[in-house]
């Protein structure tokens, strides 16, 4: 296995430092120039991971029921804490090795009746085998279980199309004007020849636009929607690799569980430390045991919320996985009163206070891309760096920002500049107020049946990756949300509320 460590890049070799942004200036002040030039190294390098891979015919893509899986060094008896490593060898639906990795796969070890579960770790060797190493974190009767969420033929195919247009997802913005209304074509990107109003954000290069209507100024523009447009970028034969019965294929189905005992009961474990804000997190970062999660480098403490809240500024950014928080906190302390902001629609800011506990709690929208069917209010958009920009910033102001969902649909490059932007404004925050807390919740997996083209969990995967980097080099805190959801098996883009009190937990582990 020494081998591992000089493997060449890889999607599941995933701990690397790309250092895409290592060099730019202390500075916070970024040019236009050098974010292209981050921008395009972060792009060369995700290019490395995921090569364009030879597709003649499904035949000869990886097959689910054509591996083999092999148990290295297997035991009469395994223990609590062991590491239980699996080769797999892939081979396609003749039946033939595969001779190339960059199968998107998923490993996960879980006990259902204990409620019970954790990720396993990937390690690809670029050959068609893969090292899946599983952790023993419980006792019990124990099943494994590797999903091929996406041959390699079609991961690639799924990164060449995503990269090649911005028209999955089209938007109808609504103007008004005194009592007329006119819709028209909104998108990040227009190829159209009328007249087009822009909506742009000058620091950050980030631009929306809406074709404008006749006699309407573009400030009249107030409400959105989207819709799924009738276009792919894939062929006929590689969209047949994303139907439902093609994608998160069991390929231990002929492996039957273990049983794992609590073995040397006297020897003492270790008593680990409560978790602070700036740990380093391990893969896997944890397992679930009775719907609680565990990390595997640090204890979370039981901590009641509003003590632990009292005093304290809450913002809350981005998508609505972000919003459940919102939600979570408001069933939970029962003196927060939400305040009417007069917003309407799916998307409406929130803020709910407790006055007497000095508690103030907000969530708002990320800006364009939003993806909703229903309408909503889009006077109040903004992009998560100008509001960043806005905060004074101080011990008891917390800011956690959650976004991906939305950008699955268009080119990672929108993804990117979002992300980094949103960095170089929390380095900003931090040189003027090193004292506020800063946490990043990234992205979580998502239901197996949506769109792949669009949706695919593959395209959120490899954010989660550039996420991680971006903001590699910034005193924040993450909250992997990704690895939580593998270990609780929540294939729910909207995990149930067990995972968001976990997550909170987390969050009041960190600033407690």
């Amino acid at each position: 296995l020494q081998t591992v460590l000089k493997l060449p890049l890889s999607l599941h070799h995933w701990n690397f430092i790309m250092k895409t942004h290592s060099e730019a200036p202390l500075n916070p002040i970024v040019s236009p120039a050098e974010t292209e030039l981050r921008i395009k190294r972060i792009v060369e390098k995700l290019d490395q991971l995921i090569p364009p891979r030879p597709f003649t015919n499904v035949s000869s893509t990886s097959s689910a029921a054509h591996s083999r899986a092999t148990l290295l060094s297997p035991r009469d008896t395994y223990c609590r804490g062991d590491r239980l490593d699996v080769l797999l060898e892939v081979r396609d639906h003749l039946g033939r090795r595969k001779e190339y990795g960059g199968d998107f796969l998923r490993a996960r070890v879980s006990s259902p009746a204990l409620k019970a579960g954790a990720s396993g770790k990937v390690t690809d060797f670029n050959n068609g085998t893969y090292l899946v190493s599983f952790t023993l974190f419980w006792e019990g009767r124990v099943s494994l279980s590797v999903l091929l969420i996406h041959p390699s033929e079609g991961a690639s195919a799924l990164w060449r199309a995503r990269n090649q247009g911005y028209d999955r997802v089209t938007f109808t913005g609504q103007f008004n004007r005194g009592t007329s209304q006119v819709s028209t074509d909104c998108a990040l990107v227009l190829n159209s020849s009328a007249e087009l109003c822009e909506y742009r954000d000058t620091r950050g290069q980030e631009a929306f636009y809406c074709v404008k209507p006749p006699h309407i100024p573009c400030a009249a523009l107030t409400h959105m929607h989207s819709k799924n447009k009738d276009v792919s970028y894939l062929s006929k034969q590689e969209r047949s690799l994303f139907e439902r019965s093609n994608v998160g294929v069991e390929m231990m189905a002929k492996f039957n569980a273990i049983t794992v005992s609590r073995c040397n009961s006297e020897k003492t474990v270790p008593v680990k430390r409560q978790c602070k804000f700036g740990m380093a997190s391990t893969m896997p970062s944890g397992h679930v045991w009775k719907d609680t999660w565990n990390p595997v480098s640090c204890s979370l403490a039981a901590i009641k919320m509003k003590e632990c809240l009292r005093g304290k500024f809450i913002y809350l950014l981005g998508d609505s996985l972000i919003r459940q928080w919102m939600e979570y906190f408001k069933s939970s302390i029962n003196t927060l009163k939400s305040v009417d902001l007069h917003e309407s629609g799916k998307f409406q800011k929130q803020l709910a206070v407790d006055l007497n506990e000095n508690i103030n709690i907000q969530w708002q929208k990320h800006s364009y891309p939003l993806i909703g069917s229903l309408t909503y209010s889009v006077k109040e958009i903004e992009y998560i760096a100008q509001v960043i920009d806005r905060i004074g910033g101080e011990k008891n102001t917390i800011i956690v920002i959650s976004l991906g969902q939305h950008f699955r649909p268009f080119p990672i490059d929108v993804f990117i500049r979002r992300a980094l932007n949103i960095h170089d404004a929390v380095q900003r925050l931090l040189l003027r107020s090193p004292d506020t807390v800063v946490i990043i919740k990234a992205e979580n997996i998502r239901e197996m049946n949506v769109d792949m083209e669009r949706f695919s969990d593959f395209h959120g995967y490899i954010q989660y990756l550039a996420l991680k980097d971006i903001f590699q080099d910034l005193n924040v805190g993450i909250i992997d949300a990704w690895d939580i959801t593998i270990a609780y098996g929540t294939n729910n883009v909207h995990p149930p509320q067990s995972v968001v009190r976990n997550q909170i937990n987390i969050l009041l582990n960190f600033i407690c």
